[in-house]
C-alpha cells in the first residue's frame, strides 16, 4: 500500500499548512461539537451550554499543553540536545491531549458547577471520534508509523515531504489506520452500551479503559523507543491509566447514588421518541 499524498495542503509565504494540522483542528471541533449535540439530544439540561463552552475552551488548552509535554517526555533524548525546540517545535502526543484535556476540563467543570460525571460521559463520544479524525491526519502526514512488515497492507510513504519512514526500510504497519479503526469500534461499543449504564461518569471510564488496552497492544507494532522494562512510554501510561480507570469504575458501581443523579439515556431516548 503506497501513500503518495502531499502532506502539505498549501503554503502561505514560508509557512506550510499540512493536512495534519487541518485534521487536528477538525478533531478539536468534533471533540467539542459531538458532546454538545448529544447533551441536547438526550435532554441533559443540567449541562449549561455557556458553562460547557468554558469547559471546552479550557479543556482544549489543557489538551494542547498535555500533548506537547507528553511528546517532549517521549523524545527527551532529542530535546535535551535541542531545548529551544521544546516550546514552538513540532510533535504532540495523543495521551497527553486526553489526560491534559480531562484534567483541565474537570477542574473547570467544578469551578463553573457543571456535573462532571454526566459531562464526562457525553465527552467520551466526542473524544474517541476526535482521536479517529486525528489519526487521519497522522496517516496523511506519515508520522506515528509502525514497524516493518511483510503483510499485504504494509504501507510506504512515497512523497518527499512526508514524515514517513525511508522507503529503504520497506513496508511498515500502518498503525495510524489500526488505531483509527480501533477508535471507531470503541465508539460503536460505547453507543451500544449507552442505554445500559446509568452511573454518571461510567461511560467515560469504560472509554478510557478500553482505549488504554487497545493503545497498549497497538504500541507493540509502533516504532518507538523503550521507556521502562521493555515497554514504550505509551504502554506504561496505558497501564497506569487502565489501573486507575478500572479501580474508579469499580468504586462508582459500588458507591450508592441518589436517584436524582441518575438520568438514564434510555429514558431520555424514550421521551424523545414519544414526543
Amino acid at each position: 500500500m503506497e501513500i503518495g499524498i502531499d502532506p502539505i495542503l498549501f503554503t502561505i509565504g514560508s509557512q506550510e499548512v499540512r493536512w495534519y494540522g487541518v485534521m487536528v483542528a477538525l478533531a478539536v471541533l468534533v471533540g467539542i461539537a459531538v458532546p454538545l449535540w448529544l447533551s441536547r439530544k438526550w435532554g441533559i439540561s443540567v449541562i449549561n451550554e455557556n458553562s460547557y463552552f468554558w469547559v471546552a475552551i479550557i479543556g482544549v488548552i489543557g489538551g494542547v499543553i498535555g500533548a506537547r509535554l507528553i511528546h517532549v517526555f517521549d523524545e527527551w533524548g532529542h530535546f535535551v540536545d535541542h531545548p529551544g525546540e521544546i516550546i514552538g517545535g513540532e510533535g504532540m502526543g495523543i495521551y497527553g491531549a486526553i489526560l491534559g484535556g480531562t484534567l483541565f476540563g474537570v477542574i473547570t467543570a467544578r469551578v463553573v458547577k457543571v456535573p462532571i460525571g454526566r459531562l464526562a460521559d457525553v465527552c467520551a463520544f466526542g473524544l474517541i471520534l476526535a482521536q479517529a479524525v486525528g489519526r487521519i491526519g497522522c496517516t496523511l502526514n506519515g508520522c506515528c508509523y509502525g514497524t516493518p512488515t511483510d503483510l499485504p497492507w504494509g504501507a510506504t510513504w512515497t512523497h518527499p515531504d512526508s514524515y514517513g519512514p525511508p522507503e529503504s526500510i520497506g513496508p511498515v504497519h500502518p498503525t495510524q489506520l489500526y488505531e483509527l479503526l480501533f477508535d471507531l469500534v470503541v465508539f460503536a461499543f460505547l453507543w451500544i452500551i449507552r442505554k445500559r449504564i446509568n452511573v454518571p461518569g461510567a461511560i467515560y471510564l469504560v472509554y478510557i479503559s478500553i482505549y488504554s488496552v487497545g493503545r497498549f497492544l497497538i504500541s507493540f507494532l509502533r516504532e518507538n523507543e523503550e521507556a521502562f522494562l521493555g515497554l514504550q512510554q505509551a504502554q506504561v501510561v496505558s497501564l497506569v491509566v487502565l489501573f486507575v480507570a478500572v479501580g474508579w469504575l469499580i468504586y462508582l458501581f459500588r458507591k450508592p447514588v441518589s436517584a436524582p443523579e441518575i438520568v438514564s439515556s434510555v429514558e431520555t431516548d424514550e421521551t424523545e421518541s414519544s414526543g
